[in-house]
């Protein structure tokens, strides 16, 4: 019966892990039950959905350049015309632009995105279900890694206890070692099924639910949505499309208008 202290540790690590995973699933599932319905989603939602902080901010630029508010030359530039921001995410680019009314569109994009108004908005799409919590999606695969790893663990001391001189066989009733520890295996196999099949793939900013609702939205006659959802690459003007894709340093040459 040496073998038991190994049947014990197998049970300790099975259920530490299936525990763990069970308990992640069930936030996971949690926050999918409460995910707002019917809700629609506006371009900057759409946007930190599909590309975060940094696709809000261009969806911005794109929009106050499209109306003229905000010159962007294809140097990588963009100069203040209307200093009066239409909404928190146009004035969060004004002051990241700066008092000098001009400024690159890097730093530009790191500050926008930074902003308050990202940060609530953020907070809004996980209220409502829509946008993954921080660390969520780490957190599931981080239950999931666990787990194979105690498969592992269990399949060894397994095979370490039949392996046990006169050990392959059990106590009372000639129960093969094997066989108990194939109880706790089988659990853990059963946990990864169940998760595969229940824990839905997270994107990183998306939940199941917000994917849901991009997949629904039509880009074809929605130029910014086109945009919010797959990025600069959607925008249509070369030069303005070049402008958002440049990556200069701070001290680059100036590329003013």
């Amino acid at each position: 019966m040496f073998w038991v202290p190994l049947l014990l540790l197998a049970w300790a690590v099975t259920a530490l892990a299936c525990g763990r995973l069970c308990l992640t699933a069930s936030r996971a599932a949690e926050q999918e039950a409460n995910a707002a319905r019917g809700h629609e989603l506006t371009v900057y939602e759409a946007a930190f959905l599909s590309g975060g902080p940094t696709r809000v901010a261009d969806v911005t630029l794109v929009a106050m350049a499209r109306a003229r508010r905000l010159l962007i030359a294809h140097t990588g530039w963009a100069t203040v015309v209307d200093p009066v921001g239409r909404d928190a995410m146009e004035r969060s680019v004004l002051g990241a632009i700066g008092p000098a009314g001009q400024s690159l569109i890097a730093p530009i994009r790191r500050g926008a995105a930074t902003a308050d108004a990202v940060r609530a908005l953020a907070d809004r799409l996980v209220g409502a279900g829509l946008a993954v919590p921080d660390g969520a999606a780490s957190e599931v695969a981080a239950a999931v890694r666990q787990v194979r790893a105690a498969t592992v663990v269990v399949l060894a001391l397994g095979g370490a206890a039949v392996l046990m001189p006169g050990q392959g066989q059990g106590g009372a009733g000639q129960v093969p070692v094997a066989v108990w520890f194939g109880l706790p295996l089988l659990l853990c196999v059963g946990c990864l099924v169940i998760a595969r099949v229940e824990v839905h793939p997270y994107t990183r900013w998306a939940s199941p639910a917000g994917q849901r609702l991009l997949g629904a939205l039509s880009t074809r006659d929605d130029h910014l949505t086109a945009v919010a959802v797959r990025g600069v690459r959607a925008v249509a003007d070369p030069e303005l499309r070049a402008a958002l894709s440049t990556r200069r340093r701070p001290g680059a040459a100036h590329g003013g208008h």
